[in-house]
């Protein structure tokens, strides 16, 4: 891991949140509008109590940057990065299985660094390991195949020649595909089967860390890997509308309700 985090230590009466996989753009536009406002109201409700804000991946459905256009809408929810970055709030970004497509915007128009590897960062004294979550531990070799074609250069410099109304049409339909594919196994949980679970107890072979902070999986959960790690899965905000709060001591899983 190339990327950096340095040490972050939270203020008195501040709190470092996490959130990921909104999905802003399915499954149609009415109802994806109705969950950028209720991102945004929570965005609203927490500015003044965030010490760093950490976006974990798959805010969009769908993100392609080409060189002079992206894609068109999610206005609210860029504005509202725009003005908590104004505010000076620091906020980072994940990149996701959805929207990996981010080649500089976000960093030259936000100044919001984006990450596209898990990364290694301490908080508070507390050892925290974050990303999305996608293509760790075993199993899903379908994906892992998948996802070196989409982050191979070749592979998206011919994506790039597309017209974006042919090139976001089909990536925004092959998205819902796959999302209705999943949907039921995304509410059940495997126990020690579960692959992030897998991968956090393997890490901590080799490394400890207090907690392991992942998206992806759109099912809230507080794992306990040993008696001084845990992981925590952020949920999604299509059916749970939850985040985490770490307030320099514990972590919490929280559900936003307007």
């Amino acid at each position: 891991m190339s990327e950096h985090i340095n040490d972050i230590a939270v203020p008195e009466g501040k709190k470092i949140y996490f959130a990921s996989d909104f999905h802003l753009g399915v499954p149609t536009l009415a109802e994806s509008l109705e969950r950028e406002k209720k991102v945004v109201s929570w965005l609203t409700s927490i500015q003044d109590s965030a010490s760093h804000i950490f976006i974990l991946g798959d805010l969009f459905d769908f993100w392609f940057e080409y060189k002079y256009t992206i894609p068109k809408g999610f206005v609210r929810i860029l504005g509202k990065l725009m003005q908590l970055r104004d505010m000076d709030i620091p906020v980072i970004f994940f990149t996701g299985n959805h929207d990996m497509w981010m080649f500089g915007y976000f960093q030259k128009e936000f100044d919001i660094p984006v990450f596209r590897d898990p990364v290694s960062v301490n908080i508070q004294g507390k050892k925290f390991f974050i990303g999305h979550g996608d293509g760790l531990g075993p199993g899903d070799r379908r994906y892992k195949i998948i996802k070196t074609i989409f982050t191979n250069r070749t592979a998206q410099g011919i994506f790039r020649w597309l017209h974006p109304d042919v090139g976001i049409k089909l990536a925004r339909y092959w998205s819902r595909k796959s999302r209705q594919k999943n949907l039921e196994e995304d509410q059940r949980f495997y126990g020690d089967g579960e692959w992030l679970v897998q991968f956090c107890k393997k890490h901590e072979e080799n490394e400890h860390h207090d907690f392991y902070i992942f998206g992806h999986r759109h099912l809230p959960l507080n794992v306990r890997i040993n008696e001084n790690s845990r992981y925590v899965n952020l949920g999604d905000w299509i059916t749970s509308f939850t985040f985490a709060e770490f307030n320099g001591e514990e972590i919490f899983l929280k559900n936003y309700e307007i």
